[in-house]
């Protein structure tokens, strides 16, 4: 649960489309999604003034800030709430990536979150951050552990925190970045900063502000000579939750922070200025002088061994005193050699404080007097790497390229970069930007191999770690340029499928099946082949058999690269064929396209079948509508008839249609004269084409409203008939026969049901009825119109048709 919820957090608050946002944004992007109903569609509803305490902000803030720089990334889109009378009473907010992964189906999406991992998430944030509330007729919810913390920088303490807990085990304690880091940090404050995705002076004043809340813990591992090594981060929360028992090691930690702050600048809070506390590690690539870290590197020189403890003593003279003793009573720490030794005993740049004058310059303690030009010249050369600007060695070497030491300012090659930033402060210009745009190829064709795109980053990132774990760490690679483009970056599928890397599918994170599927292959032709020389060639030795097996194997696999090459040209091939099929399929389809338009324009400019009217596509809309009326007021003569007339009748039959037709031609001349009192007569008879049509449809409509009142009466006709009659009561006693109700059958339910399915019967039967003397009437219909006439009915139209000119001769008997 813990890497899913930090999976889906790490995607919303490192998303590029919030990229250049406060955190307070970022923050607001988690609150909202841990907020999200699923029963309400991932909806969130929430207000400005309530967002704003989540976040430790004002309602100011949350309205001019937060909410339209989450607008204006495209990541949130909200509705107004608003009550009965109108007036606003929140904001529907949904968050757009995680309502579309939702929306998408699919459950390994980091952001497909269930809605027991939004339930826990929601309580995550409420313990560590929440305003707290108390619900009507419920316990109350307390405030979380850094509630209190609003104004100025409250957001990004609050971000952090939930970063750092969903980094952390169940011991409490932080997992701690890997690789180099800023020895003037220290590797906690580089991990938070790494978290947050800002400097590591901001980091430590962060962690800083965590430790005064009492909510984070810097303990340094005590060595056995005394001094204090590697620094550790403890979330006591955490620790506290899994009922591990914290130790007290608050004291070591403020005076490491209040070093680690006390230098940062930039950040939200000005810090106080205090000295270091421990030895520096080994500086990094640019970076001149001793650095005044107060935490050790992994890689941290190894130095000698002094006293833990020394015996604070009086003025000394100078007959008595030696280097190395302590200075003054004032019962702090040793310092270390040679501290502010480096400094002039003049009376403008004296330190305070007592001093013995043993500590003056001077050829006893080994000071010189002069600094010589080998260290003049190397102090020179530190200060330009320091200032970032050009590099100059000597006077004899050429200007280097300008370069950029901080990473690129996009964010998502800031986190696919990030293990390799120490490399990357190596590199010139030119180099960075070639290993820029290799590291944009590669997170491309992530996506195009389904990588989500929040997650490509952190995926190219962990294949940085990987590739530099097997090499040891960035202080193995001698090339850094032909490393990064040759080594860390290009993918390495370890098999033929395109979407492995070192045996690692990049779409799922598992292993690649293919992968032990060729391994598998691989033992079972070695243990095979085997068998054939043992069968074949019994008694060889243990060196002979050895070389006969590695060259059948090399056989083996040259006939299975010769195959894999014949695959891949058919795979080509097929893949052309498929192109070309494609292609003519489209050919093919735009030209039946092309004919199907051709045909709809000719179709368009003929005239109407019964008018005449040019360009009416063969029936122009009011012929149209006149040819529907006939078609319903036929219809609506057989609903009448089959509802009322005797079908053994004809003369009953024709009846009913003539009185159908009657009344829609009445009701037709009703309803235009209605029209015509509400338009314009001057306007619609100047224009008898669009009177014709307006007409027409007057009498379309009549006759649709016609056909369904005569269906509806008809029906009831019908439901009155004794076949509906007798249908209805065998599902009354049916229904009261049922085994619910066979007790009491004249119960209040019982007679309900029964009455209920009475009803359907009758309905289902007049429906019946109906269906069936329509069929009767059409086909007696169809039977009349196809009947031949008699001959007596054909032979005057016979005889007045005039005889061709051949015929009129006489006739020869």
């Amino acid at each position: 649960m813990r890497a899913r919820l930090l999976a889906a957090v790490r995607a919303l608050v490192t998303s590029p489309a919030l990229a250049g946002t406060s955190d307070g944004t970022r923050l607001a992007s988690v609150v909202l999604t841990a907020k999200a109903d699923a029963r309400k569609d991932f909806e969130t509803s929430i207000w400005a003034e309530e967002l704003g305490r989540w976040l430790g902000v004002s309602r100011s803030t949350v309205a001019h800030t937060v909410l339209p720089e989450l607008r204006g990334a495209g990541f949130l889109d909200s509705n107004v709430a608003t009550n009965s009378i109108g007036w606003a009473t929140g904001l529907e907010c949904w968050v757009i990536p995680m309502h579309r992964a939702q929306q998408a189906g699919d459950r390994r999406h980091v952001l497909a979150l269930s809605r027991s991992e939004l339930a826990v998430l929601l309580s995550l944030v409420t313990v560590l951050f929440g305003p707290g509330w108390a619900p009507k007729g419920k316990e109350p919810i307390p405030a979380g552990l850094l509630a209190g913390r609003t104004g100025r920088g409250a957001a990004t303490d609050r971000l952090g925190l939930l970063l750092m807990v969903l980094t952390t085990g169940s011991a409490g304690w932080l997992q701690l970045c890997p690789g180099s880091v800023d020895s003037e940090r220290g590797r906690p404050a580089a991990t938070v900063a790494r978290l947050l995705g800002c400097t590591a002076a901001a980091g430590a004043k962060v962690l800083k502000r965590l430790q005064k809340h009492g909510v984070a813990d810097v303990v340094r591992k005590e060595t056995e000579s005394g001094l204090n090594g590697q620094s550790r981060v403890r979330l006591v929360p955490v620790a506290k939750a899994h009922g591990v028992a914290v130790r007290e090691g608050r004291r070591v930690a403020d005076a490491v922070l209040s070093d680690l702050a006390g230098t940062a600048s930039g950040d939200l809070e000005i810090g106080g200025t205090g000295k270091t506390l421990g030895a520096t590690g080994i500086e990094g690539a640019g970076q001149g002088g001793i650095a005044g870290s107060a935490d050790l590197a992994a890689t941290a020189q190894h130095h000698a061994l002094h006293a833990s403890v020394v015996t604070p003593v009086g003025d000394l003279s100078l007959s008595c005193g030696f280097s190395g003793e302590s200075r003054g009573g004032e019962g702090r720490r040793p310092e270390r050699v040679h501290v502010r030794e480096d400094q002039a005993f003049d009376g403008e740049s004296r330190v305070t404080g007592s001093r013995s004058p043993v500590t003056a310059p001077g050829p006893l303690r080994g000071e010189k007097q002069k600094k010589s030009p080998v260290d003049q010249r190397v102090e020179r050369g530190t200060a330009g790497a320091s200032t970032g600007g050009q590099l100059r060695a000597g006077g004899w070497e050429k200007a280097q390229q300008q370069r950029r030491v901080a990473l690129p300012a996009d964010l998502r090659l800031r986190v696919a970069l990030g293990p390799v930033s120490w490399l990357w402060e190596r590199l010139s210009g030119w180099q960075q930007d070639q290993v820029v745009a290799a590291a944009k190829a590669e997170l491309a064709q992530l996506a195009g191999l389904g990588v989500a795109a929040e997650g490509a980053p952190r995926l190219l990132a962990d294949r940085l770690t990987d590739r530099l774990a097997e090499t040891g760490g960035e202080a193995m690679v001698t090339g850094p340029y032909g490393w990064l483009i040759r080594r860390g970056l290009p993918q390495r599928p370890a098999c033929s499928h395109r979407k492995c890397d070192d045996g690692v599918r990049l779409d799922t994170g598992e292993d690649c099946e293919n992968c032990g599927n060729v391994l598998h292959l691989r033992r079972a032709w070695r243990a095979r082949i085997g068998a054939d020389i043992d069968r074949e060639l019994p008694g060889l030795a243990d060196s002979e058999h050895r070389r006969v097996l590695e060259e059948r194997l090399r056989e083996r696999a040259a006939i299975e690269a010769e195959g894999l090459a014949w695959r891949q040209e058919q795979a080509r091939a097929e893949r052309a064929r498929r192109e070309a099929a494609r292609a003519a399929a489209a050919e093919q389809a735009e030209r039946k396209r092309q004919a199907a338009a051709a045909a709809d324009a000719v179709r368009q400019a003929l005239a109407c079948e019964d008018c005449g009217r040019g360009r009416a596509a063969g029936l122009c809309e009011a012929c149209d509508h006149r040819r529907q009326t006939e078609a319903l007021i036929g219809e609506a003569g057989l609903l009448v008839a089959a509802g009322s007339a005797d079908l053994s009748d004809p003369a009953s039959i024709a009846a009913a249609v003539a009185g159908a037709r009657t009344a829609i031609e009445e009701g037709t001349a009703a309803a235009w004269q209605e029209f015509l009192e509400i338009t314009d007569a001057t306007a619609l008879g100047a224009d008898p084409q669009a009177a014709a049509d307006a007409a027409a449809f007057t009498a379309f409509q009549a006759a649709q409203q016609a056909v369904s009142e005569y269906q509806d009466d008809a029906l009831a006709l019908l439901g009155r008939t004794e076949e509906a009659e007798a249908e209805a009561r065998r599902a009354y006693r049916s229904e009261q026969c049922r085994p619910w109700f066979q007790h009491h059958p004249t119960g209040a339910d019982a007679v309900a049901a029964a009455t209920n399915a009475a009803d359907t019967a009758r309905e289902r039967a007049a429906e019946h009825l109906l269906a069936a003397r329509l069929e009767q009437l059409r086909e007696r219909s169809a039977a009349r119109t196809e009947r031949p006439a008699s001959w007596t009915e054909r032979l005057p139209g016979l005889a007045a048709r005039p005889l061709d000119g051949d015929a009129t001769g006489p006739v020869i008997a």
